[in-house]
């Protein structure tokens, strides 16, 4: 009875031992005949991404020895983004870069410290493995108006249109990855707009007197790089160069832009933004308001601690 037991015994854990076998060979087979899900982006055509940024000082002084202003506020916020469309061999680049900002203190008043609206869009036909024919559109302008400041007050100088530069070229864009970019154009047309009656009176940005709309044809150049340098920092860098061939041609026109941002914590990044230009058309007054004035190389710093979004 015992030795029947044990056969039986054997001929069931035999048969388990098999069943779970094929039950395993099936599941083998089952997964190699699955399709692995796989995240693909490489169909998609449009990539988006950008920088927003809002920063705020306040300070307060009573009875302080030290000195200085009873009460001042800053205010600077910043928007910095693109939309690009990449399909076969087309490809359509779009750039925004906008900012706003004002300081207030107690003896001085309110008073601008940042302004300016860029936008660029540029389209182009794939030529070569990093080369595309391009046709580019660029505007820049700003927001409201603007003023000169000295010891005898402040001097109405700028508006929204006034100026506002716009621009449309054809030529080669160079780009080798998605972190930089070249254009070339050797001809391109530039219209510089001053729409407000005063300033266009005066022959302000190198229109003449009384019209509103001065035209150049030069060569064109711009420049854009951005890089993730780490996971908490990024920069961003634009320069762009004009050169007139109907006069002084040798006198070249600079806008660059330098945006830094380095991240506190999800909401929280330092931003350094430094602008340089340098416009043939733009000039300053010389000694106490002595016309005729000279242009002069332009700079602009910013250093702000607030919220920023990246998306």
């Amino acid at each position: 009875m015992k030795k029947f037991f044990f056969i039986n015994a054997l001929l069931l854990l035999g048969l388990y031992t098999a069943r779970a076998q094929d039950q395993t060979v099936q599941g083998l087979k089952d997964a190699a005949g699955k399709t692995i899900a796989i995240d693909d982006t490489s169909h998609k055509t449009w990539r988006t991404g950008g920088i927003f940024s809002v920063n705020i000082g306040q300070g307060a002084l009573s009875n302080w020895a030290a000195g200085g202003d009873k009460s001042t506020f800053a205010l600077n916020a910043l928007l910095n983004g693109y939309a690009s469309y990449q399909k076969g061999k087309h490809l359509w680049d779009n750039m925004a870069d906008m900012a706003y900002g004002f300081l207030n203190t107690n003896s001085q008043g309110s008073r601008k410290s940042d302004d300016h609206l860029y936008l660029t869009s540029k389209y182009g036909y794939k030529a070569a493995k990093k080369w595309y024919y391009t046709a580019l559109v660029d505007f820049k302008s700003q927001f409201t108006r603007g003023y000169l400041y000295d010891d005898a007050g402040r001097t109405y100088n700028s508006n929204f249109l006034a100026p506002a530069y716009v621009l449309v070229s054809l030529g080669m864009d160079f780009k080798p990855n998605d972190n930089f970019d070249l254009y070339l154009s050797p001809i391109s047309s530039r219209w510089t707009i001053v729409s407000d009656d005063t300033l266009s009176a005066q022959g302000k940005y190198g229109v003449t007197p009384g019209k509103k709309v001065l035209n150049e044809i030069g060569a064109f150049v711009s420049a854009n790089f951005h890089k993730d340098l780490s996971k908490t920092i990024a920069y961003k860098t634009r320069l762009d160069l004009f050169s007139n061939y109907k006069r002084n041609p040798q006198n070249v026109d600079v806008y660059w832009t330098n945006l830094l941002t380095m991240k506190i914590s999800k909401y929280l990044a330092t931003t350094i933004s430094l602008d340089m230009i340098y416009d043939d058309d733009v000039k300053f007054p010389g000694k106490n308001g002595e016309e005729p004035g000279t242009a002069k190389l332009q700079l602009k710093e910013m250093l702000g601690v607030g919220f920023s979004y990246k998306f």
